[in-house]
């Protein structure tokens, strides 16, 4: 609530939950959220959440609670061992990006926003379609696994065979379709990952990146239980 203070500030291992910050902190910068955006969100202050991405406050259990909702995160999560995510090659979690005559599959956690990692299997003569569309994101990377694809970048057709890869821009309007008699399948990794509700064609003006990490703020210290 409104005037309400933090607690005092307690050393992490008093607390026995000792790297508790750097979970948190680890969580934020996979949702590529800044402090002040994981603060509106969780209803604390930015200061407030810099303290305990450093240990140097404790927080109740309501309020970790909304900040993990708000980093989409299981509040269990901030209490195991960080050993990274695995996605099992039985256990790919289909998805639809649309598309002609082919399967995709996303390899990396849904919660990792840093960069996104896509499986596509390809029947001979699929692919994405004739017209050309472009990523709401960075780079994207293209490596191909087996069989061969045709990307026409921007009216110039590229063709990858199976060990070849293709790094550009992905603001530039592109397809791509799998060539020759055999299924093709991809690789393809963009940063940052896509939003996660979808992507639209054209993608959105570029920005400048926001610093994360900017803990300045004039306001006092709150957390609301």
């Amino acid at each position: 609530m409104p005037g309400s203070t933090d607690p005092p500030a307690a050393p992490a291992a008093d607390r026995g939950t000792p790297h508790l910050g750097a979970r948190l902190r680890e969580a934020r910068r996979a949702q590529r959220k800044t402090l002040a955006q994981v603060a509106e969100e969780s209803g604390v202050t930015k200061g407030f959440v810099s303290k305990l991405e450093n240990d140097q406050a404790s927080a109740s259990v309501a309020t970790l609670v909304r900040l993990c909702e708000a980093l989409s995160v299981p509040i269990g999560s901030l209490f195991e061992p960080s050993v990274g995510q695995v996605v099992r090659h039985d256990d790919y979690p289909l998805i639809e990006f649309g598309g002609i005559d082919m399967r995709e599959f996303q390899l990396t956690p849904g919660s990792e926003r840093r960069v996104q990692a896509i499986l596509s299997e390809i029947e001979p003569g699929g692919g994405s379609g004739d017209a050309r569309y472009t990523l709401p994101t960075e780079v994207e990377l293209v490596f191909v696994l087996g069989g061969r694809l045709r990307i026409d970048l921007a009216g110039d057709d590229v063709e990858l065979a199976a060990g070849d890869a293709l790094t550009f821009p992905a603001a530039t309007p592109h397809s791509f379709r799998a060539v020759g008699t055999e299924p093709t399948r991809v690789l393809w990794v963009v940063t940052p990952a896509l939003p996660a509700q979808g992507w639209q064609r054209p993608a959105a003006a570029t920005s400048t990146p926001p610093d994360l990490d900017d803990d300045r703020t004039d306001e006092p210290l709150r957390e609301d239980r």
